[in-house]
């Protein structure tokens, strides 16, 4: 049985062990924005998680592209990907 898109995607968040939330969906042209947050705990550098996060989302055929460390929302990263 194949994954969703949104399987899919939780399956890599889960994977990088990252909190997400989504900040925009569009289903019909299976375009995402996330913002990402580390845990409590991460002491990793945003850039590790980010490179982390755009290997596995390049491996699924995702397009990625981010905003480390946004000014306007409270996050970590904000993710744009589409298939």
């Amino acid at each position: 049985m194949e994954m969703t898109e949104r399987q899919l995607i939780q399956e890599i968040f889960n994977t990088v062990d990252v909190i997400f939330e989504f900040e925009n969906v569009d289903e019909d042209s299976k375009e995402y924005t996330l913002q990402v947050k580390r845990q409590d705990n991460d002491i990793r550098d945003i850039n590790e998680i980010n490179d982390e996060m755009k290997h596995y989302f390049k491996e699924a055929n995702f397009d990625y592209q981010e905003e480390v460390e946004p000014q306007e929302i409270d996050c970590d990263i904000r993710v744009q990907i589409k298939r």
